[in-house]
């Protein structure tokens, strides 16, 4: 797509949620007990991400005494998937917990809050959000489509993903059929991937019936909950697009503003509280979930070979320039490096050091 096409498309976009937003009047939450709908990508209780979207909609119920009662609906229930996003920028959903670079096709720098090529760890992501400009620039690119976004999850660093056979080299991974969403997409294709983008309950029996050849999905944990080892056997690291891929809690912008201030710090203190809980949460099942796959599953575990490593990372800086669409586009993408790059001397001299010198004097 075209610079100027998309900011047409943008445009015209942004004025139709907030017509559409007008028409869907936000709860009159100042004036006693309210019921918020919030939409997922996720299925139902699915583990670490329902089961995180669920934490987070019981801890608002919670803090306010249920005063604001937040009712979960999984992908599918209310809205498909992927229409997470327009249900809550129309008003027709209240909030919506999902990984933003789904939402690419809105805004290509939506993938910035969520996981880029050779980006950013949790850690990393949530110092700038946090402490640096993130959040400010989340809302401005929210602004346009009628949404207030909130760090609300982490998965940490990913796999890179299942293939059904063996990848020995670069030429090998070429031509395959591959689900992975995002700017990730765009860089396996750069290296001659075909990307096709499915959510998650769609990824198995896409595999299993060959309709494609690969998926990244998580990481251990929920890529044994969806059984892919049952059609494909051998498993990559790391995935050099999701170092630390964030998860976000979209509020309707109508919604967020009828909220006192002191009821928003209840959402920003809920989604801080998940943003936490959920990497841990996977940190704590990953290992385990690990070890099932290979010792009882046979699943063969190996590392990304350095031509595929050393060609994404060739590609990557042109892909995050290509999610830098316009004037906004430009100012997150330059942002975004430039707090990576400024944080990563520490990031790369403290746990990963610590990490493998504990490794070497524990045998």
């Amino acid at each position: 797509m075209d610079r100027r096409s998309f900011l047409t498309r943008a445009g015209i976009g942004g004025a139709a949620a907030a017509t559409a937003a007008a028409a869907f009047p936000a709860p009159a939450i100042s004036q006693g007990n309210v019921e918020l709908k919030m939409v997922t990508t996720w299925p139902k209780n699915f583990p670490g991400l329902g089961t995180g979207a669920q934490r987070v909609a019981d801890r608002i119920t919670a803090l306010t005494d249920g005063r604001i009662t937040v009712k979960l609906f999984a992908a599918g229930e209310l809205v498909p998937a992927f229409e997470a996003f327009d249900a809550v920028s129309q008003g027709t959903a209240d909030m919506y917990h999902a990984a933003d670079y789904y939402w690419i096709g809105k805004h290509p720098a939506y993938a910035f809050f969520c996981a880029v090529p050779t980006g950013m760890t949790y850690a990393e992501q949530s110092a700038w959000v946090g402490y640096g400009n993130g959040q400010d620039l989340w809302d401005e690119l929210g602004s346009g489509f009628n949404i207030k976004s909130l760090l609300c999850g982490n998965t940490g660093t990913q796999m890179a993903g299942w293939f059904k056979k063996e990848i020995t080299n670069l030429e090998d991974i070429k031509g395959l059929k591959f689900r992975i969403p995002g700017l990730g997409g765009e860089l396996m294709r750069q290296i001659g991937v075909n990307v096709v983008n499915l959510p998650g309950g769609e990824i198995f029996p896409a595999l299993q019936s060959g309709a494609i050849d690969g998926a990244d999905w998580v990481g251990p944990w929920n890529d044994l909950a969806f059984g892919f080892y049952k059609v494909a056997k051998y498993y990559y690291y790391p995935n050099m697009s999701e170092g630390g891929a964030a998860l976000g809690l979209g509020i309707n912008k109508g919604v967020w503003d009828k909220l006192s201030a002191t009821d928003q710090e209840v959402f920003k203190a809920a989604a801080a509280a998940e943003n936490s809980l959920t990497y841990a949460d996977f940190n704590a099942n990953n290992s385990r979930s690990l070890n099932t796959l290979v010792d009882e599953h046979g699943v063969t575990l190996g590392h990304f070979p350095d031509d595929i490593i050393d060609a994404l990372g060739e590609a990557a800086p042109g892909v995050l320039e290509s999610a830098a669409t316009d004037d906004l586009g430009k100012r997150i993408l330059a942002d975004y490096t430039k707090t990576r790059d400024d944080i990563r001397e520490w990031s790369q001299i403290a746990e990963p050091v610590y990490i493998q010198d504990r490794a070497r004097v524990l045998g």
